[in-house]
């Protein structure tokens, strides 16, 4: 089957549909509020394409409807990176706010819905073909970006809006069952922390005595699409390890990656740079190296189980351990990790912690099943998607691969 003709993305966009984020001097630090209307930048556009709400910052009502007028977007529109992670997307969601700012390295399309299905547009830009055509027509000076003019031209295949619904409607059936397994890892991992809330016998140690700590490569491979992971501090979400927000390196490359240590199942992989007090546990079956800004501790056998470790890195007591003695630096945030290995630790008391981490790991034993399945669906949308966007296979085809696969 040939390949769909194209249209330029500006003739799937309202009039004025297409804007940028504010001049410079419109949004600055000093306009950030502790509520109002939420600014969407790089961080709540994540590499698996999900619009993401953690991290936040917000302007007032009142710069919203003043200089940042003309940067708003509404649900439904859709919000890309113009600098920074080139390739990054998200479609604004219903809920739980009513409108948004896009930040200045970001830009939003307001589809024209008479012709255009917004998930449709979404699907097009997570193409790895569409994210290379991004790349390759990035402007290169300074930090690589985009501009309107570049995004406006890039070539859209030209499906009638029933097919862009039917392509939207089989792909978000795998992102949709993505996030419903996300949600029950989430609520396995509430659990968790709840059983360790409810410890009321605890112990101080040192770091030291129950874990050995050891830190990543202080660079970055070259990057691509398959072989190892190459483990970004992105991927670590309050204890859970989320692999669409890494990248891959070569097996050549690998040991080169892994001289220093290569995390294996159990060890507790955390950030010591930026964004301090993320921390995950190392799943069994995945192959990877850790990458720049992260360290891992790699608990000392007969001394702590890892679940156990994990959660007390993720208690209050340590997590203000870890704000207290930051070094703030004049670019980024760091924990001093020469120093770490003598920090204290709260552990329950020895005679509850054997019970305690046998629930913590059946509660993981849920999780890590369903963070397999998650991959499994990934690997299959990303089979399908360019194959639906392009038209090389038609959408009853690939809903009977979906069913198959649900079966």
């Amino acid at each position: 089957m040939p390949d769909t003709a194209t249209r330029p993305l500006r003739d799937f966009a309202i009039h004025k549909g297409l804007i940028g984020g504010p001049f410079g001097s419109n949004l600055v630090k000093a306009d950030y509020t502790e509520s109002g209307v939420p600014v969407i930048r790089g961080q709540n556009l994540s590499g698996s394409g999900f619009f993401s709400s953690r991290d936040f910052a917000y302007v007032s009502e009142e710069k919203a409807n003043g200089t940042l007028s003309r940067n708003l977007a509404l649900p439904n529109d859709i919000v890309f990176t113009q600098r920074g992670t080139l390739g990054q997307v998200g479609i604004v969601p219903n809920e739980p706010h009513e409108r948004y700012v896009v930040s200045q390295s970001q830009m939003r399309l307001r589809i024209d819905r008479s012709r255009t299905d917004a998930r449709y547009i979404y699907y097009c830009f997570r193409d790895p073909a569409m994210v290379a055509r991004i790349h390759a027509r990035a402007i290169t000076t300074g930090v690589p970006h985009i501009n309107l003019g570049i995004l406006a031209e890039l070539p859209i295949p030209d499906h009638p809006l029933p097919i862009q619904r039917a392509i939207a409607e089989v792909l978000g059936a795998l992102d949709d069952k993505i996030a419903v397994n996300e949600r029950i890892a989430e609520t396995a991992l509430a659990l968790a922390k709840a059983h360790m809330e409810a410890v009321d016998q605890t112990v101080s140690v040192r770091v030291s005595d129950v874990a050995k700590i050891f830190d990543g490569p202080h660079a970055t491979p070259q990057k691509t699409t398959e072989g190892p992971w190459f483990l970004s501090i992105s991927s670590l979400k309050g204890g859970l390890l989320d692999l669409a927000e890494s990248a891959h390196l070569t097996e050549d490359d690998f040991p080169r990656w892994t001289r220093r240590v290569q995390p294996s199942e159990g060890d507790v992989l955390f950030s010591y740079e930026t964004r301090l007090g993320e921390v995950a546990l190392m799943p069994p079956g995945v192959r990877a190296s850790l990458g720049r800004r992260m360290g891992l501790l790699r608990p000392k056998p007969g001394a702590i189980r890892s679940v156990l470790l994990l959660h007390a890195y993720l208690s209050p007591p340590f997590q203000e351990e870890i704000r207290r003695r930051t070094v703030h630096g004049a670019t980024v945030d760091r924990i001093p990790l020469k120093e770490m290995s003598n920090w204290p630790i709260t552990l329950p008391a020895a005679g509850v912690r054997d019970q305690l981490s046998a629930a913590l790991e059946a509660l993981h034993t849920s999780i890590n099943h369903v963070a397999v399945e998650n991959r499994t669906l990934a690997d299959l949308r990303s089979t399908l998607l360019p194959q639906l966007i392009s038209g090389k296979i038609c959408v009853k085809d690939a809903m009977r691969v979906v069913e198959d696969f649900a079966s």
